[in-house]
């Protein structure tokens, strides 16, 4: 089954994208949205569990949500894809189901 994971919580302060990595199936997608996008940044505690996952997962960051926190592309982990609104909307119809993680 296709997922989208939408992430919105910060990983420094929730375990819901610790619990999402460890329950995405291979082949779904996870989204980071509102403070989550702090999980697509390098040199932090949880970059190497993100680049581990997208081996086998599609890793996504809101980048409105980004930049509203004072973050660019040039922070964002290689491999992270930023996407817009539109982007957002995308990638729920490109998948059969969705599951908020909060």
């Amino acid at each position: 089954m296709n997922m989208l994971h939408t992430v919105s919580k910060s990983p420094f302060g929730h375990t819901a994208l610790e619990t999402c990595l460890r329950l995405a199936r291979k082949g779904a997608s996870i989204l980071l949205i509102e403070d989550a996008v702090y999980a697509a940044l390098r040199q932090t505690t949880i970059a190497d569990k993100i680049t581990t996952a997208m081996k086998e997962l599609s890793v996504y960051a809101l980048e409105p949500d980004l930049r509203a926190r004072g973050f660019g592309q040039g922070q964002v982990i290689d491999g992270v894809k930023l996407i817009d609104y539109d982007g957002f909307v995308d990638l729920v119809v490109e998948h059969q189901s969705v599951q908020a993680w909060f």
